[in-house]
């Protein structure tokens, strides 16, 4: 999970590909395959360091 503003996003996605790492696992993305963002809240309705987004990404074994 992400919270706060969007332009924060890539320090969690680097967050989450150190763990994946360390969990002896590899992204497993390229062409369509990315990561995945579900949006839970409102940017028209909330603060920007308030925000929340998960982030889904695929992984595979090394």
């Amino acid at each position: 999970m992400h919270a706060g503003p969007y332009d924060g996003e890539p320090a969690s996605i680097d967050a989450m590909r150190a763990f994946i790492a360390e969990q002896g696992y590899t992204p497993d993305s390229g062409g369509a395959r990315l990561h995945h963002e579900i949006y839970l809240s409102d940017p028209r309705k909330c603060a920007p360091e308030k925000l929340k987004t998960v982030i889904r990404r695929p992984i595979k074994p090394i």
